[in-house]
C-alpha cells in the first residue's frame, strides 16, 4: 500500500462512515417522502454522464500513454519527449473545450428534465424546485473540473490527487451533515457540491499551477492528438458503455419514484447507497492503479502488467467479500433489534439480492479497466445489452411488481452478463499482446 492507495482507501472509508451517519440523520430529520426526493435528486444528477460522453475515462488512458515519456524535474517542470508533451497539451485543450460546453448544456438540460419529472410527482408537500435548480447549477460548475482530475490521474499524479480527494470527501461530507442537522432538507446536496467547488481551486493552485498553466494555455508545437481520428473511436464506445452504466447503477430510484412513489424510492435509495460501499472500498485499490496499466502497456511490459493486474484483482476480491459480509451483518442487526433505520431500508432478503448482484459487478471492474487501458473498448456491445436488459426489467417490474421482483431481475441479468466479460477479457488479451509483441 502506497500513499495513493492509502488515501484512496481512507477516502472510501471516510465516505462510508459519513454515509452511515447521514443515514441516521435522514431517519431523524427527513420524512419518508423527503428521503425519496433526496435520493432521487442524487440519482438524477448522475445523468451528467450523458453530457460527459465518457471523455474523462478516455483522457486518463491517453494521458497515461503520453506520460510514459514524460516526468517532472526538481523544479516542477515537465521534461522528456517534446512530441509527447505536445500531444498532452493538445489533449488538455480538447478536453477543456468539451467540458466548458458540457457544463452549460448539463445545467440547462438537468434543470428542464428535473422540473418535468418532479412536476408529476406523488407529493405536493415537498418544496423541491429551488433546491433542484441550485443543485443543477453547482453540478454544471463542478463538471468543469473533470478534465483536470482526469489529466492529473492519467499523468500518474495519484499520490497528491488521492490525498486531496480524501480531504474533499471530509469537507463535502461534513457540509452535508451540517446542512441536514440545521434543517436544510433538500438543499443539503447543494452544500456538498459547493464545498467541492471551493476546495478544488485551492488544491490545484497549490500543487499544479505551473503544470496546468502549461497544459491549458500553451500551444502544441509538435505532434497533436486528433479528436476525430484517435479519441472519438474510443470515446463513443466508452460513452455507450457509460450510458448503459446509468441503467446498472442509477435508474432504479427514479423509476421506483415514478411508479411506486417517494417512500419506496427512498427505501431503495438509502439501501443502494449502503450497498455501494462495496464498490467504494473495493475499487480504492483499483482506481489509483489504472494509469500504471496504461504505462505498462505503452512500454509493452505485458508480463509485469499481468502480474500487477492479478495482485490488484486478488485484493479487490477480498475487499468485496469482507465489505459484503459487514453490510449483511449490519442489516441483520438493525432488523433483529428493530432499530428505526430498518423501516427506512429494504428488507434483508431484497438487500441480499442487490448486494450479490453488486458484488459481481464490482468484481468485473478490474477486467474492464485492464481492457480500456489499451485505449480500446471491446465491451461496448455487451454494455449496451446489459443496460437495455436491466432498464427493461426495471421499468417493467417497477410498474407491475414489487421492489423484490426488481432486485431478482437485476440479479438474473448480472449473473448472465458477468461471465461474458471474463471471456472477452481472455480473448482480447491473447490477441492484442500477441500482435503487439510481433
Amino acid at each position: 500500500m502506497d500513499r495513493a492507495v492509502f488515501f484512496a482507501l481512507m477516502a472510501r472509508v471516510c465516505s462510508g462512515a459519513i454515509g452511515l451517519v447521514t443515514l441516521f440523520l435522514i431517519v431523524r430529520k427527513f420524512t419518508p417522502e423527503l428521503q425519496g426526493y433526496y435520493y432521487t435528486f442524487y440519482n438524477l444528477v448522475a445523468l451528467q454522464i450523458f453530457v460527459e460522453l465518457g471523455l474523462g475515462t478516455v483522457i486518463i488512458q491517453f494521458a497515461s500513454h503520453e506520460w510514459a515519456s514524460l516526468r517532472f524535474d526538481e523544479k516542477g517542470n515537465v521534461v522528456g519527449s517534446a512530441d509527447a508533451l505536445s500531444r498532452l497539451i493538445s489533449l488538455a485543450r480538447i478536453s477543456m473545450r468539451w467540458y466548458v460546453t458540457g457544463g452549460v448544456i448539463l445545467t440547462f438540460l438537468l434543470s428542464i428534465f428535473g422540473y418535468l419529472f418532479f412536476s408529476k410527482s406523488h407529493s405536493v408537500i415537498v418544496n423541491w424546485a429551488g433546491p433542484w435548480f441550485v443543485l443543477c447549477l453547482f453540478t454544471g460548475f463542478n463538471i468543469l473540473l473533470v478534465p483536470l482530475w482526469s489529466l492529473l490521474e492519467g499523468c500518474n499524479q495519484v499520490k497528491n490527487l488521492y490525498t486531496y480527494r480524501f480531504i474533499q470527501v471530509v469537507c463535502s461530507g461534513l457540509a452535508v451533515l451540517a446542512a441536514i442537522l440545521l434543517g436544510a432538507g433538500l438543499w443539503s446536496l447543494s452544500f456538498s457540491t459547493l464545498a467541492i467547488f471551493i476546495c478544488a481551486p485551492i488544491f490545484l493552485l497549490r500543487y499544479y499551477k505551473k503544470f496546468l498553466k502549461i497544459l491549458i494555455f500553451s500551444i502544441p508545437l509538435g505532434s497533436r492528438i486528433s479528436w476525430k481520428i484517435e479519441i472519438f473511436p474510443m470515446q463513443w464506445r466508452i460513452a455507450v458503455s457509460w450510458f448503459s452504466g446509468y441503467f446498472v447503477f442509477c435508474l432504479f430510484t427514479p423509476v421506483l419514484f415514478h411508479y411506486q412513489g417517494p417512500v419506496v424510492a427512498g427505501q431503495f435509495g438509502m439501501t443502494w447507497s449502503l450497498i455501494n460501499v462495496v464498490g467504494m472500498v473495493a475499487t480504492s485499490w483499483l482506481v489509483p492503479r489504472i494509469p500504471q496499466f496504461g504505462i505498462f502497456i505503452a512500454q509493452k511490459k505485458y508480463k509485469e502488467l499481468d502480474k500487477f493486474f492479478w495482485k490488484i484483482t486478488r485484493i479487490v476480491s477480498i475487499l468485496i467479500f469482507l465489505s459484503s459480509l459487514i453490510i449483511l451483518f449490519f442489516i441483520y442487526i438493525i432488523n433483529k433489534f428493530n432499530f428505526p433505520l430498518a423501516s427506512r431500508l429494504l428488507t434483508p432478503f431484497v438487500t441480499a439480492l442487490l448486494l450479490i448482484a453488486q458484488a459481481l459487478v464490482v468484481f468485473s471492474m478490474p477486467f474492464s479497466s485492464y481492457l480500456r487501458a489499451h485505449k480500446r473498448e471491446p465491451l461496448m456491445i455487451l454494455s449496451v445489452l446489459s443496460g437495455l436488459s436491466i432498464g427493461f426489467v426495471t421499468l417493467l417490474l417497477s410498474k407491475y411488481c414489487t421492489v423484490r421482483e426488481v432486485a431478482i431481475g437485476y440479479l438474473v441479468v448480472t449473473v448472465i452478463i458477468i461471465p461474458i466479460i471474463f471471456i472477452i477479457w481472455v480473448r482480447c488479451k491473447a490477441i492484442w499482446h500477441t500482435i503487439n509483441l510481433t
